[in-house]
């Protein structure tokens, strides 16, 4: 790797995440993909209260609920078997269409949600106060223009009718776009998590219990994952 790159790579990530990137990069590559680290920042997005601009503000734009049964998931860019499991497991799906057209998706679960890239169960508490936010989806089409917010305004007047006050998410932390996309956005970070991939086996690092887990099946560690108190 060239040293300039190099450099850039710890001026954006830091020290730490730095080296894990470049050594995820490393094990990838030796390992024809079958080894790899991913390092999340968990982080809470509280829900605006009250009165929001409405999601639709055009008569071409509009944000919707869609159950399974709907026509459009048809065209929703992800395998069929990974969206019937979402709906299956009562996850709540707003779309957003622009001229009739498919723009873009964003989903939100209840209570918990099991980790689809490792093997990780987040469990949200108080679950009456929390829903996880994930797979927030714009066509590239309609990445320059409000169909990103419209999604997320959607979303959050969504949480706030339901009581929610917290939206939680995982961001990689290799991602510094992401994360500065989201700071601007009022997150928090709550926790960390790093998951070391190794053929089957899988060696999870925790912020919290049990902090070190470490499985070659398909059991995996559970999160509990709390809002800010302050």
């Amino acid at each position: 790797m060239p040293l300039d790159r190099l450099k850039n790579v710890y001026r954006e990530l830091g020290m730490i995440e730095g080296t894990l990137y470049l050594a995820t990069n490393v094990l990838r590559r030796v390992s024809a993909g079958r080894a790899y680290i991913i390092r999340y920042h968990l982080v809470a997005q509280p829900v605006p209260q009250g009165s929001t601009t409405l999601a639709n503000a055009s008569a071409k734009s509009v944000i919707r609920h869609v159950t399974k049964d709907d026509p459009i998931v048809a065209t929703f860019p992800r395998p069929p078997a990974v969206i019937a499991k979402r709906f299956a497991d009562g996850a709540t799906c707003l779309v957003a269409e622009v001229g009739g057209r498919f723009a873009g998706f964003l989903w939100l679960a209840h209570k918990a949600y099991e980790e689809d890239e490792v093997r990780c169960r987040y469990e949200l508490v108080p679950p009456e106060q929390c829903a996880w936010d994930y797979d927030v989806y714009v066509e590239p089409d309609f990445r320059i223009g409000r169909t990103f917010s419209r999604l997320w305004t959607a979303a959050n007047t969504h949480l706030a009718e339901q009581g929610v006050r917290w939206s939680i998410s995982r961001i990689s932390a290799f991602n510094p776009t992401s994360l500065a996309a989201h700071k601007r956005l009022g997150i928090r970070r709550i926790d960390s998590a790093t998951f070391i991939a190794l053929g089957r086996w899988q060696i999870s690092l925790l912020g919290q219990p049990p902090f070190l887990h470490v499985s070659g099946s398909s059991r995996r560690p559970i999160l509990q994952l709390r809002p800010p108190t302050s």
